[in-house]
């Protein structure tokens, strides 16, 4: 009998699987979440690295007091970790969908001109540290950031519809919104939608696919049946069918939580503690096994076989060393190895270490999703907090996450509205020639400019 092979895990489903396990880390739940029981909300947008880019007093003298009480409150309700958590990603590394402007909340009356609370992401360029912003965009005004590439709120990727995926005093509501009853689903979804834009009943459009929509009709025979959607009868022109509503990506798919949970691709104690609590027949969030205590500063992750014999290396004063060598011997050695020669197997080994450590998938994971601080423990775990990084994939890991938060800052800034290499490929900037960044090749790079940097640097 042929054995039954097992279907392959989606590659959406390995990409959200990376995302929970790397993208909003169990340490800023946990100091958001004490800020945010503080009433400082602006702490806990710090924490989950949200940049807060609202002035309460010129709202207040735009709008008056009403608005600003209603922002107010709703920025203390914000749960940043809640909202980094749902926020969209694009394959196939689950970073945050880039030059993204994201509607929290509308302050006015449903169909009209509106200020929004909204959430933007930086271009792909500059998206380094992964970090968001808050602001209040206006329709009415012209003072929108010129640099950001998208500033008006978009219409597929909205949560002002959807509170309880950032709102933490309603996060309950997940269990009947997040996609387990999927037959009236849509319905109940785009009856919201059409209510939001001032109608009851009508057309929206639903993206299937990359480039597929339906264009549905919302329907019902009276007032005594639920609504109900249907195919619409009459043929629209491109340009009607793009002036519809769109139901909002977070209705039209399935949340990737309860994907992962049925796929048993992650476990229920692991998810955010909020997301954790709303699921249906998930367990609560307090029964997750303590996690397991790192190495000691006197731990022996390594045994190398050396000179006939099983030697040690281990962590010794901070930094990665031999401990079964004399250390007359190591410098000999060492300056062999720095003269050419092979060395000894302890030390090629801990070069080795230095340079691509097992654990590299790992620190490139949190780099790539932000966690510096959590790259750095593992990486001091590994080699100590004072080892000197040697050329290779952890050091040039290391070195495009300084890259690229000096092109962040740019962007933040304003001084610089595309990539810096834009420019130059268009055929202008009379010659300039672009920083070294993250997007050059790395032999381009080590060739313009290959000072070490401090690992100080790196810290936030």
């Amino acid at each position: 009998m042929a054995p039954h092979l097992a279907e392959p895990v989606p590659d959406r489903l390995l990409m959200w699987q990376r995302v929970r396990e790397y993208a909003v880390p169990p340490s800023m739940i946990e100091n958001a979440t004490a800020r945010r029981a503080d009433g400082d909300w602006a702490g806990a947008c710090a924490v989950a690295r949200v940049d807060v880019d609202l002035d309460l007093r010129a709202v207040r003298l735009r709008h008056g007091t009403d608005l600003v009480t209603r922002l107010r409150a709703d920025l203390r309700r914000l749960a940043p970790d809640l909202l980094r958590w749902h926020m969209p990603r694009i394959a196939p590394d689950g970073r945050l969908r880039p030059g993204l402007t994201l509607s929290l909340a509308r302050y006015g009356d449903p169909g009209g001109a509106a200020p929004h609370l909204v959430v933007r992401t930086p271009p792909a360029w500059a998206d380094a540290g992964q970090r968001m912003s808050l602001a209040l965009w206006e329709e009415s005004r012209a003072d929108a950031p010129r640099h950001h590439p998208h500033p008006h709120p978009d219409r597929r990727f909205r949560l002002d519809l959807h509170r309880h995926l950032w709102d933490g005093t309603r996060s309950a509501e997940l269990a009947q919104r997040c996609g387990a009853d999927a037959a009236d689903r849509w319905a109940r979804e785009a009856e919201l939608l059409l209510r939001a834009e001032g109608r009851v009943r009508g057309a929206l459009t639903v993206r299937l696919g990359t480039r597929s929509r339906a264009v549905l009709e919302l329907v019902a025979p009276d007032d005594s049946h639920a609504p109900a959607l249907r195919p619409v009868r009459e043929a629209l022109s491109p340009q009607r069918i793009a002036e519809l509503p769109v139901l909002p990506e977070v209705a039209a798919r399935t949340l990737p939580d309860l994907e992962l949970l049925r796929a048993g691709l992650f476990p229920a104690e692991r998810l955010h503690p909020l997301v954790a609590a709303a699921l249906p027949a998930s367990p609560s969030p307090s029964s997750s096994p303590p996690p397991a205590a790192g190495p000691g500063p006197d731990a022996d992750p390594h045994r190398v076989e050396c000179l006939g014999r099983v030697h040690r290396i281990a962590l010794r004063g901070g930094v990665l060393a031999a401990v079964d060598h004399d250390p007359a011997q190591l410098a000999r050695e060492e300056l062999l190895m720095a003269l050419g020669g092979p060395g000894l197997p302890c030390l090629r080994a801990i070069d080795a270490v230095h340079r691509s450590p097992e654990a590299l998938p790992a620190v490139r994971e949190r780099l790539r999703h932000g966690d510096v601080t959590g790259a750095l423990a593992v990486v001091e775990g590994l080699l100590g907090p004072g080892a000197v990084l040697r050329e290779g994939p952890l050091r040039d890991a290391l070195e495009d996450v300084v890259a690229g938060r000096l092109d962040h800052g740019l962007f933040r800034s304003g001084l610089v509205a595309v990539h810096p290499a834009a420019d130059v490929a268009a055929g202008g900037g009379g010659g300039h020639r672009p920083r070294p960044d993250r997007r050059l090749p790395r032999e381009l790079r080590r060739k313009r400019g290959s000072r070490p940097r401090p690992r100080t640097g790196l810290r936030s």
